[in-house]
């Protein structure tokens, strides 16, 4: 009888390390990806990342994923450094050891001699290497995300998965998010609602953040309404296949401008856009309702959005 028993606990102990390996599978490896080119499995932990978005290496810097590598934009730039990095976290790259692979088109070779374990390419957006993914695939494993439709939050939630840095995506999120309810607290917010967007003053080009831009929602979670543009300008918008932004030029930027306050962003001086004729007659610009946002608010990720916020409570805080 007692080893009748003692076969039984057995039994039962191996049955309870069952029950529980499923759950176990889920949150370690391998790991099952979707992505808008399909699935993707990652067997293990990634540890050589290359990024080929210079949007996307900032989230992944957040969350202290193992980015190895990462192209660039245009150093120098109003809102990169002397690598082509985002300002608002080019210190942390540099910290870490991120090494800068190019700038524009991406370079297969380089990125193939980092001897990546997964490389991260952006859907949308001029930092997006979709082209040649099918070229990059064959080099790693090869996530493709999309960040016209998301928050920022969202996309280092989906980094977070794919490098197994929930963890970390959740700190920064939280700690963001802490931030944000005690700034919220404090603002006066400006005439309601608002245009938000970025100007190119050299091309009398607006481009509008819309609802689904992680622009549009860091506003709107804040408290602010973002104005619709007229129908006209939004049905010429439907031919653009990105959702974060509509573009707006020439006789329709007065109609596409319809807040009673302008939010610049990737803008230090508004001055520019103040003397613009074709907004002579907005109801912002005729109020002198024009906001900027700082440079480094072109790309939101944690370290822009934490920016933001602080020239917004700068900007607006109730006294």
């Amino acid at each position: 009888m007692t080893a009748y028993v003692r076969l039984l606990s057995l039994i039962c102990f191996a049955l309870s390390l069952l029950s529980v390996s499923p759950a176990r599978a889920e949150g370690g490896w391998p790991r099952h990806l979707t992505s808008v080119k399909g699935e993707i499995v990652l067997k293990q932990q990634p540890e050589r990342i290359v990024s080929t978005s210079v949007t996307l290496t900032g989230s992944l810097l957040a969350i202290d994923a193992p980015v190895i590598a990462s192209g660039a934009t245009m150093p120098g730039h109003r809102i990169a450094d002397g690598q082509g990095f985002f300002r608002q976290w080019g210190k942390v790259a540099v910290a870490k050891g991120v090494k800068r692979l190019y700038s524009g088109e991406p370079n297969l070779e380089a990125i193939a001699a980092e001897n990546p374990d997964l490389i991260i390419v952006s859907a949308t957006g001029n930092d997006s290497a979709l082209p040649f993914y099918d070229r990059l695939a064959a080099l790693a494993p090869t996530l493709v995300v999309n960040y016209d439709d998301k928050s920022w939050q969202e996309v280092e939630r989906v980094l977070a998965q794919a490098t197994g840095k929930e963890a970390e995506a959740q700190k920064s999120i939280q700690s963001y998010a802490q931030r944000e309810k005690e700034v919220k607290a404090r603002l006066r917010l400006p005439p309601q609602p608002v245009s938000a967007l970025v100007y190119n003053p050299h091309a009398h080009l607006v481009n509008l953040w819309t609802p689904e831009s992680a622009q549009g929602k860091l506003l709107e979670s804040l408290g602010f309404t973002l104005a619709k543009p007229s129908a006209i300008v939004l049905q010429a918008s439907q031919r653009l296949k990105r959702r974060d932004i509509i573009p707006v030029a020439g006789e329709n930027l007065v109609t596409g401008l319809t807040g009673n306050s302008i939010m610049m962003f990737a803008a230090d001086d508004n001055k520019a856009l103040l003397a613009e004729p074709l907004l002579a007659t907005s109801p912002a610009v005729k109020a002198k309702q024009v906001y900027t946002l700082g440079e480094d608010s072109f790309r939101l990720d944690y370290y822009s959005a934490s920016n933001v916020l602080t020239r917004l409570e700068q900007l607006f805080s109730a006294k």
